[in-house]
């Protein structure tokens, strides 16, 4: 009977791919628990998992077949396209109240994302709490407002350094409200597989306005200054309300006995640091966030100071480091199923700093041209697969908190920008800037020496 058990068991082993296929259910064994599969798509996953780390330009725009989807595609492209035009404009108005102040820039990307991280925690918890696409508009609509009240103040003639340094707080709150709420919505409408492609495809779209947004910002200044130009971003922003507007969905929402939202920020931050992949993805943030980002505040001043160019020719430079950032994006959002993501996320970084280091030294247009379009490939990669990594290890329940932390995290970028600013005073832009990737590289080999988990990540 035996023997006739193991011929039966060793037949199927080498039954035809058909017949395989026609047997439609089976159940596995998970914690204790039969639960049941399809034998079919086994197949097609074990099929995927020998896919991966390949291109595959076929399935590249899949999550743009869902049409809510595309409505926040669309959404976050004018959102942010406002948002760079707005970031590139406003620098050139610091540099001109302030005699080209390179700690002036650091200062106001502080007042920017320093509220992104006290804010953060109740923004995530309203995203869980209440409907997401209208904490959205509502961000949309505020920083509309704001920039209206900020171009009035320049064309009138009365703006000082204190007025951009109120509208930069209250921009980057209401970056804190807009960013885990857009990025909950996705995980709300797009199905888990293909959600890696979803959001690289929202990535992309970010960094795209990266391309567009400081060249369209730049050239406008010259011809409706910078008065002109707040008032054209505006306008973006109400477009980026409207089309959010157009997503429907209706998720439902378990407050599991929660009564305040104190109660909601509380278990958030509780279950983010009690799983320690997510726990390991927040730490690993802080190296780029401590070193990597100070280019974001400095790259005006260095313009300035190594190449004497103005601001049609910064929004260039902005616009080469969005191309390399729209590359990484895509490739992420091609490639489908990754194997080695924590390799990759760490392989970025370090690339990011060594490249960040060698353009600092550089003197001439021609010579920036790569370097700029590298660092922003190996940044995005590394912010893509950080964000999709935080997503996927999510309870959809905790996504929009989830998301909050890691915006938190994000939003401390000043904690580079302002000691790299101060050093920029004292030893001059350049020089500050390679330091400042250096120790991005430096960090970045301790981290992956002393992080098994990291580097064994899939």
């Amino acid at each position: 009977m035996k023997c006739l058990i193991v011929l039966v068991a060793n037949a199927k082993v080498f039954l035809p791919l058909s017949k395989i296929k026609s047997e439609s259910q089976g159940y596995l064994l998970k914690s204790g628990k039969a639960i049941e599969i399809s034998t079919e798509k086994s197949l097609e996953s074990d099929s995927s998992n020998r896919k991966v780390n390949t291109l595959n330009l076929s399935t590249l725009l899949d999550s743009l077949s869902y049409r809510d989807f595309r409505w926040i595609w669309i959404s976050s492209f004018v959102s942010f396209l406002a948002m760079n035009m707005q970031m590139i404009t406003r620098s050139w108005l610091i540099l001109r109240v302030t005699d080209d102040s390179p700690l002036a820039l650091t200062l106001v990307t502080l007042t920017f994302a320093l509220p992104m991280t006290v804010v953060s925690p109740l923004a995530g918890a309203l995203a869980d709490r209440f409907s997401r696409k209208k904490l959205v508009v509502f961000s949309q609509a505020s920083n509309a407002l704001l920039t209206i009240i900020m171009g009035t103040l320049d064309i009138t003639g009365v703006v000082s350094f204190w007025h951009i340094m109120v509208i930069g707080i209250f921009n980057g709150s209401l970056m804190a409200v807009n960013m885990p709420s857009r990025q909950a919505i996705i995980s709300d409408i797009v199905p888990d597989d293909k959600l890696i492609n979803a959001i690289s495809l929202n990535n992309s779209s970010m960094n795209l306005t990266r391309v567009a947004g400081p060249a369209l910002a730049g050239f406008l200044i010259l011809f409706v200054d910078t008065a002109g130009v707040f008032f054209i971003i505006s306008g973006t922003y109400i477009f980026a309300a409207l089309t959010i507007g157009l997503v429907k969905y209706a998720p439902t929402r378990k407050t599991n006995g929660r009564s305040t939202v104190g109660g909601d920020i509380k278990e958030g931050l509780a279950y983010a640091f009690s799983e320690p992949i997510l726990k390991g993805l927040f730490v690993m943030t802080f190296i780029p966030v401590l070193f990597g980002f100070s280019y974001y505040a400095l790259i005006p001043a260095w313009a300035r100071e190594a190449l004497n160019i103005e601001s049609d020719g910064l929004g260039i430079l902005l616009m080469l480091m969005g191309i390399g950032a729209t590359v990484g994006t895509i490739a992420l959002a091609a490639a489908g199923n990754l194997k080695h993501r924590g390799i990759i996320m760490l392989t970025s970084c370090f690339a990011w700093g060594v490249a960040l280091s060698i353009f600092s030294q550089t003197s001439s247009f021609t010579l920036a041209v790569p370097f700029l379009i590298f660092i922003g490939l190996t940044s995005s990669v590394y912010m893509s697969m950080n964000m999709t990594m935080v997503q996927l290890h999510s309870n959809p329940e905790m996504r929009g908190r989830v998301m909050s932390i890691s915006m938190m995290t994000f939003g401390m970028m000043p904690l580079s920008a302002v000691p790299f600013g101060t050093l920029a005073q004292r030893i001059g832009t350049a020089d500050a800037l390679f330091i400042s990737g250096a120790l991005l590289a430096v960090f970045t080999i301790f981290f992956t020496l002393f992080n098994k988990t990291f580097r064994n990540m899939d």
